[in-house]
């Protein structure tokens, strides 16, 4: 009787051990002091920066990359790209992509070859392809806009495609790559499709300066074309277009009334969301006509960015594009403004790591 007493205890602790081993080996280490928060890019003056701020908006560290690595990155910040634990980081006035570990910002590498005015990065598999101006609509050759093919285990450009005139934003999905020809310094008016597996290029007509591209819910690609505005001295009409991502054709468009030109376009699982000037408009992504009024007014001064994540929506105000910049949240439910704090000069573009 002792003894089954004896055995009896002897199991019951080591049920108790291996259950706090088990319990211990479940927590996680941090994978660095930017986990988890939000990262925010500035074109910069004097060099492009990035700010972060975490979750819950309790911690804000300025000049991230510069404190980590005790250097800058130039003008102009562009963009980021991510692909597991690094952060691609395009400078385009420094043709660079600077590489970082995305949760410490430690620079683990850099691309400085075959770049030329880099703008976006889009990743598939292991590799990177990178829209470039090249010499643009200032240069000797105005047709010379190409992406670049980089191998992400070398660093290393190992081809080009070339395109059209003005390429932006480059967005993957279903081994094709979508690229939209804002025009660079010059205008156009074209969406080119790539595919990744034969490298074959077709461009699909739409209005005139398309610029964002996201997916929406139904696998479409979603453009926003803002259209020339009245100054240019041939003002065109903005629009939304949404392309068949299977069959690379347009599938519907919705136009703006003249004069009406709008910069930014973001999604949540349902709605897209725009910009004219300071106030921020929704509309249901199977809407075939836009709403008669705004869904907030963030009152800003120089809309210059936008977000939005877990109900929230992000707005970049650049202000005087020589100061830091504001970051104001807003409560989607409530559309209150329930936070605002500094990010970087000029600051373009928000990310949630």
């Amino acid at each position: 009787m002792k003894i089954s007493k004896f055995l009896l205890s002897i199991f019951l602790l080591s049920v108790i051990f291996v259950s706090c081993t088990n319990d211990d080996d479940d927590v996680q280490e941090p994978k660095g002091a930017y986990e988890n928060g939000i990262l925010i890019s500035g074109e910069g003056g004097p060099s492009g920066s990035i700010y972060y701020v975490s979750n819950d908006f309790s911690t804000t560290e300025s000049l991230i990359y510069k404190k980590v690595n005790n250097n800058d990155l130039g003008v102009y910040l562009q963009s980021m790209a991510f692909d597991n634990e690094n952060a691609y980081i395009v400078v385009d006035n420094q043709n660079t992509i600077t590489v970082v570990n995305r949760y410490t910002f430690e620079k683990v590498g850099e691309i400085t070859t075959d770049l030329k005015k880099p703008r976006y990065m889009a990743i598939a598999g292991d590799k990177g392809y990178v829209t470039n101006w090249a010499e643009g609509a200032y240069g000797a050759d105005v047709d010379d806009d190409y992406i670049a093919v980089v191998d992400l285990n070398t660093l290393q450009v190992t081809g080009t495609i070339s395109v059209s005139i003005g390429i932006e934003r480059i967005v993957e999905t279903n081994g094709k790559l979508f690229v939209s020809h804002k025009g660079g310094n010059g205008t156009n008016n074209i969406v080119s499709v790539i595919d990744i597996a034969t490298e074959n290029v077709t461009e699909i007509t739409v209005h005139d300066l398309p610029d964002d591209l996201l997916i929406d819910n139904s696998g479409n690609l979603v453009v926003l074309c803002e259209g020339k505005a009245a100054w240019s001295g041939n003002e065109t009409p903005a629009s939304i277009v949404k392309i068949n991502t299977t069959t690379n054709s347009i599938s519907s468009e919705i136009e703006f009334a003249a004069g009406i030109h709008p910069s930014a376009l973001v999604a949540t699982s349902s709605n897209l969301y725009y910009n004219i000037g300071s106030k921020v408009y929704e509309v249901s992504q199977s809407a075939t006509t836009l709403p008669t009024s705004e869904f907030l007014d963030s009152a800003v001064t120089t809309f210059y960015g936008m977000a939005v994540n877990n109900n929230e929506l992000f707005v970049l105000d650049a202000k005087d594009y020589a100061s830091e910049s504001d970051v104001k949240v807003f409560d989607m439910a409530s559309k209150v403004n329930t936070q605002t704090f500094s990010g970087p000069i000029n600051g373009s573009k928000i990310y949630f790591n």
